[in-house]
């Protein structure tokens, strides 16, 4: 059975307290974070077995159970009833204010983003700018997505004064010759003027596809398809930042004109 995700409306921590509870299909696995032993509800434990991640409990101050975890990449708050059964959602207070958020983020969220960060520098991602530059921002990158090279175009200005690296995370998913291209950029002896050269000459074809592609590409490709997979890209590009407070942020797609700043920074 599938972990299945909560769209939940906010439980409000008042005596007459109604909720309801909206499932929809994720299909996240994995296994669980330290959540066994005798005192875990069989519900937690159900929820583990079903694929929740990285679930740690936290005090409520009150009689309900708290917990933190990960379906996919969405945190969630999972509050524990005294019958046994549990609420998934946001508690708020009576003024209508979220209660617990600063606890789950120190819980779940920033260690789920600096693992997510972690990924992908460890990917074989293609520099594109400054590696002295303040700002690093990871693409997902196919080499004949047209949104892919608006983006480049786009972050040019930022990318030229030295003020933003992108680090394009190569993938092969559009077209046939897709993976072939990326192959040609990844196997070049100088990827970052491959790419360049690609993103240069797109509106003509861009690069030449590679013969082939090796295993060892292949392996790489298949691996970037996968960390896309599971952050959830459903396209290219797939963009990850941090925004100005440290917090890693994702972007599905080429960002509106009026999000270009929040994506890049200052100009």
């Amino acid at each position: 059975m599938s972990i299945r995700k909560f769209l939940v409306p906010s439980l409000i921590a008042v005596p007459a307290l109604a909720a309801a509870v909206y499932a929809i299909a994720s299909g996240s696995s994995g296994s669980a974070g330290p959540v066994g032993g005798k005192e875990t509800p069989a519900v937690v434990q159900a929820l583990a077995r079903e694929g929740l991640q990285d679930l740690q409990p936290f005090d409520t101050g009150t009689e309900l159970r708290g917990f933190a975890g990960t379906a996919g990449q969405q945190p969630i708050a999972l509050y524990v009833l005294r019958d046994g059964t549990a609420i998934v959602g946001t508690r708020i207070d009576a003024n209508g204010k979220p209660l617990d958020m600063e606890r789950i983020s120190n819980l779940v969220t920033q260690p789920m983003s600096e693992a997510v960060w972690s990924k992908l520098a460890a990917s074989a991602w293609v520099q594109d700018g400054n590696a002295d530059a303040p700002r690093v921002v990871y693409t997902f990158s196919d080499p004949n997505c047209p949104y892919c090279n608006r983006f480049w175009a786009s972050a040019r200005p930022w990318v030229d004064a030295g003020k933003v690296q992108l680090r394009h995370v190569m993938v092969g998913v559009i077209k046939a010759d897709s993976p072939t291209k990326a192959a040609a950029i990844l196997g070049a002896a100088d990827r970052t003027a491959a790419l360049l050269h690609n993103e240069r000459q797109f509106g003509s074809g861009g690069i030449a596809p590679a013969p082939s592609v090796s295993p060892e590409i292949a392996l790489t490709l298949e691996a970037h398809r996968q960390l896309m997979a599971e952050l959830e890209f459903r396209g290219t590009p797939g963009i990850v930042y941090r925004d100005d407070t440290g917090a890693i942020q994702r972007v599905n797609g080429m960002p509106r004109p009026d999000a270009l700043a929040a994506v890049l920074g200052p100009r």
